[in-house]
């Protein structure tokens, strides 16, 4: 998921002052405190990690089962790395971080330990690096493939909120109210959620933002024995990925940057570009669907018919909620949900398309399966917890709180950049409102001079980070060091998108330090 997500967001926050204070510096200054501190700090980079064999997920990390070696037989392992909770006391409290790995297959030309963050923020490394792993089979043969659940997400302590059942009624509630009734059940609905996950985890919630994500990586490196940060960040991933750069120039090492965040927009900019990406997304879902004829099963002969009969679904359902699962019913929301959690590939067009006309004959069972998805809630009806992490890092970050005055003089804009999504990112601005702390940037610096090239891929179709992002972020890392490749795809990301020239053009960077040339175009 992308930073200005599609699902509710509330958050946290933390003392700038705190977060980017240098690891080793003691609070008052005290010489015994500083030495202390700074013996800590070497102690935590020289720790050794205990590798066993990686345990079945957590609920809190989706559920599922233990991974299976991959093809030709490499294990996978796990372990837990010590980190500081608060890195301007690092002889203080500490946290275990879960991290998982697999061994680069030709150990006599390993490069070193290619460090994968998915995205959300709020995704679990641990359980997502094993499901992606056929796909970075190339990269595996000189890497040794590392994820990890970052800082408050999935077995790293994580943000608890709110337990399963009352999930289900949080995503019940309809989060693009109409009147003043259904206004004050969304702002309570969120002052709710923010109090659970104050009461549950408030004592973590001031130091899960990126900066100290960040600063984990570059711990992360020490004690994995890379002198330099080999690192593939997608989505949100980006975005840490940029803030190491800027913290830690000089460290990275390749380092490839997909589905990319704009780093120069605040959280309204954000969510506004996300209702233009996934508005084009859903139009070229449409045409798609058009230009099949009569093997469509939705009604319309142009992309705005068939999309003008989707916002009619959606509007009866705002009415009527439909029969879904067992005693679970299908609201305006969660349907919207289910559209936008397919429109994150291709690949999803197909449930889409069977879910929407589904839907139309009175079944909401497809369509809520997919909101179940983006929402985190498995079979078995328990939730992961990348809901609460996204709520906990995004308000870390972000200064932003709107108001209710604020937001709705904001909607028309949403509405008009998209019919379908912009009520409901519309509505998103409010998620950090009621949060109990303040947030600490309006955007993040990711400005790294000094550091080597970094390459930047951009998906003219990516409805979650769009392509534009990926100039931004080139342009502020900096000249000669963001490297700007354009897909011209469908989906969020485009190294898993299917195209054979992203794949070479990342792996001959990532294997052989060949970076391609700025501006070039893969179809």
């Amino acid at each position: 998921m992308p930073r200005s997500s599609v699902v509710r967001a509330a958050a946290t926050s933390a003392c700038a002052a705190v977060l980017l204070a240098a690891a080793g510096c003691s609070d008052d200054g005290g010489g015994k405190g500083k030495e202390s501190d700074q013996d800590r700090a070497k102690e935590l980079a020289s720790q050794e990690l205990d590798w066993q064999a990686c345990p079945a997920p957590s609920d809190a990390e989706g559920g599922g089962t233990a991974p299976s070696p991959l093809p030709g037989g490499t294990v996978w392992e796990c372990a837990f790395m010590d980190a500081p909770l608060d890195y301007a006391k690092p002889g203080g409290d500490t946290i275990e971080l879960a991290l998982i790995r697999a061994k680069a297959r030709d150990q006599s030309k390993r490069i070193g330990s290619l460090i994968f963050n998915f995205g959300g923020p709020g995704g679990s490394g641990v359980a997502g690096l094993p499901a992606a792993a056929a796909d970075y089979a190339a990269l595996h043969t000189r890497y040794d493939l590392v994820s990890f659940d970052p800082r408050g997400v999935g077995r790293s302590a994580a943000v608890e909120c709110k337990d399963d059942k009352q999930l289900d009624a949080y995503y019940q509630q309809d989060s693009t109210p109409d009147d003043a009734s259904e206004e004050k059940t969304f702002a309570e609905g969120l002052k709710s959620f923010a109090a659970a996950c104050e009461k549950n985890s408030g004592d973590q919630l001031p130091y899960v933002g990126t900066v100290n994500a960040a600063r984990d990586l570059d711990l992360m490196r020490q004690v994995l024995g890379d002198d330099k940060l080999y690192y593939f960040g997608i989505s949100y991933g980006t975005e840490l990925g940029g803030v190491y750069a800027h913290l830690y120039p000089t460290k990275v090492g390749r380092a490839v940057f997909d589905a990319v965040v704009d780093p120069t927009k605040n959280s309204e900019e954000g969510s506004l570009g996300q209702a233009k990406g996934f508005q084009l997304a859903l139009d070229n879902f449409a045409q798609d669907c058009v230009n099949r004829g009569d093997k469509c099963l939705l009604p319309g002969s142009t992309a705005k018919e068939v999309e003008a009969w989707i916002i009619a679904l959606l509007d009866e359902l705002e009415k009527k909620p439909i029969p879904a699962s067992g005693d679970r019913m299908l609201t305006q929301s969660q349907a919207t949900s289910g559209i936008a959690q397919a429109l994150y590939s291709k690949e999803y067009w197909q449930y889409l398309e069977q879910g929407l006309d589904e839907a139309d004959g009175g079944n909401g069972g497809l369509l809520l399966a997919l909101a179940d998805s983006l929402n985190g809630r498995g079979d078995n009806g328990h939730y992961s917890n990348i809901q609460a992490a996204n709520a906990a890092i995004n308000c870390v970050d972000f200064k932003d709180r709107w108001t209710l005055e604020q937001t709705k003089a904001k909607l028309p804009e949403f509405r008009q950049a998209s019919p379908v999504f912009g009520d409901y990112l519309g509505w998103g601005l409010m998620g950090c409102t009621e949060w109990p702390l303040p947030g600490t940037w309006d955007t993040p610096d990711v400005s790294a001079p000094g550091a080597p090239p970094i390459l930047v891929i951009g998906n003219t179709g990516d409805p979650a980070t769009p392509y534009e992002g990926a100039k931004a972020m080139a342009d502020a890392l900096g000249k000669g060091v963001g490297i700007e490749l354009t897909y011209r795809g469908q989906g969020h990301g485009a190294y898993n998108g299917g195209s054979a020239c992203v794949q070479r053009a990342v792996n001959s960077y990532l294997l052989e330090g060949k970076v391609p040339a700025a501006g070039t175009v893969c179809q």
